[in-house]
């Protein structure tokens, strides 16, 4: 069993990537890669089982996609009575911007890994597909898993799975999400004017900074207000924007805040006091395209920022670069 516990732990890190960019939260995915584990240990922690197995990431892939499959759909259930709008459980990285030359992954290695994320704007866009679709999508774009091992996944004919994929594909590809396609070095040039912006006070500068179909989406749970429906038009986001911090002062606490990593791209984690007289946390990640921000996507469901890292003491608004 040694040799097998050894082997699942090197899978364990691509198989939370996995299951993280079906399921879009990361406790369900760790809960899916723990499901696997069960699985594995059950199914092949004879010896003469596992020699069975020729390809045991190809196996965990399977097993995992199996797992997710299901939780996607049970999932569907219940985000229709998820209260307001839902956003995806972020995954929160420092930004340092020194050594490397921007902050994101100064390590060659370290940025391959970081291509193959998706950001957050193709993670709410992911959950207007079928489970089908999403596995089949996912597995195979993001991963480059062969349609065969897809086809084991979703109990179908490779091609029915290169079908599925087909039409997800053309169902991302029409959607009107917002457009992110800016590097880090645009990112951080348009996320530092909107700060800047935001920071005057003043409209006119912030509505520069906005696409004018500029979309804001805030997830809070029911825990904390957030718009019931998604804030369009830069005028309107503006606005919104400037009245959410303009609230914030008006309970009396300073407004801290970081630059992060959100799913990979350039964000913002806030602290701030809250009428209820509570802290409110707060990840911002967006959108980039064409030097302005398309969307803007305010996650403030406590339950879904157990994870978030200690912002510090340092913090303050507006953040430090």
């Amino acid at each position: 069993m040694g040799e097998l516990v050894a082997e699942f732990e090197a899978e364990r890190g691509r198989l939370t990537a996995v299951a993280y960019r079906m399921l879009g939260g990361r406790s369900e995915a760790e809960d899916a890669v723990q499901e696997t584990w069960l699985r594995c240990s059950g199914a092949l922690g004879d010896p003469a089982q596992r020699a069975k197995v020729g390809n045991l990431g190809a196996w965990l892939t399977t097993t995992c996609g199996r797992i997710c499959l299901d939780v996607l759909r049970s999932a569907r259930v219940r985000r229709e009575t998820y209260p307001g709008q839902w956003l995806p459980e972020p995954l929160v990285d420092p930004y340092d911007p020194g050594p490397g030359p921007d902050g994101f992954a100064p390590d060659p290695a370290e940025r391959a890994v970081r291509a193959d994320q998706l950001g957050t704007a193709l993670l709410v866009v992911l959950e207007r597909l079928s489970p089908e679709q999403r596995i089949a999508l996912v597995l195979h774009d993001v991963f480059a898993v062969p349609f065969d091992e897809i086809a084991g996944v979703l109990g179908g004919t490779a091609v029915a799975a290169r079908q599925l994929a087909s039409r997800a594909r053309r169902a991302v590809g029409a959607s009107d999400a917002p457009r992110h396609t800016a590097d880090p070095a645009e990112q951080r040039r348009v996320v530092a004017a909107f700060v800047a912006a935001t920071q005057s006070g003043e409209l006119a500068e912030l509505v520069r900074v906005l696409a004018p179909d500029v979309v804001l989406i805030g997830d809070g749970g029911g825990h904390f207000p957030a718009a019931l429906r998604p804030v369009t038009g830069a005028d309107a986001v503006g606005r919104f924007t400037l009245g959410l911090f303009g609230q914030a002062g008006r309970y009396g606490g300073r407004v801290r805040a970081r630059p992060v990593l959100v799913d990979g791209s350039l964000g913002l984690q806030f602290e701030t006091p809250h009428s209820s007289g509570r802290t409110l946390r707060l990840v911002t990640a967006f959108a980039v395209h064409d030097g302005r921000i398309t969307g803007i996507f305010n996650q403030l469901n406590p339950d879904k920022l157990t994870r978030l890292p200690d912002i510090g003491a340092e913090a303050d608004w507006p953040p430090r670069w």
